[in-house]
């Protein structure tokens, strides 16, 4: 039972050491950030949600997304944001519905 324990400090302390600005946060209270600062010294991070920064100390991390990925989706959503729907140009077609 340790042994089990004493894996899950270890992948915890080496997530929490992982993260870095730009890497996206999930805190314990399930609020989703991305963090904008880590101050050492006093153990604490600052999340930026959507504008606002927070201040949390670093035991309230939950998970830890890399920058890589946030930078991803940001693609994804951007290239989903570029595709446009063809528009129907033939205005003279019944339409298949009888309530319309």
């Amino acid at each position: 039972m340790q042994r089990n324990q004493k894996k899950a400090a270890n992948k915890r302390q080496e997530q929490l050491n992982s993260m870095q600005p730009g890497s996206e946060i999930v805190t314990i209270g399930g609020l989703h950030g991305i963090l904008s600062s880590i101050d050492t010294d006093k153990g604490t991070i600052e999340l930026d949600a959507e504008g606002v920064i927070l201040t949390f100390d670093r035991s309230a991390v939950k998970t830890v997304k890399p920058a890589a990925t946030s930078d991803a989706l940001d693609d994804v959503i951007s290239d989903a944001k570029a595709v446009t729907t063809p528009e129907s140009t033939d205005d003279s077609k019944t339409p298949d519905s009888p309530f319309e």
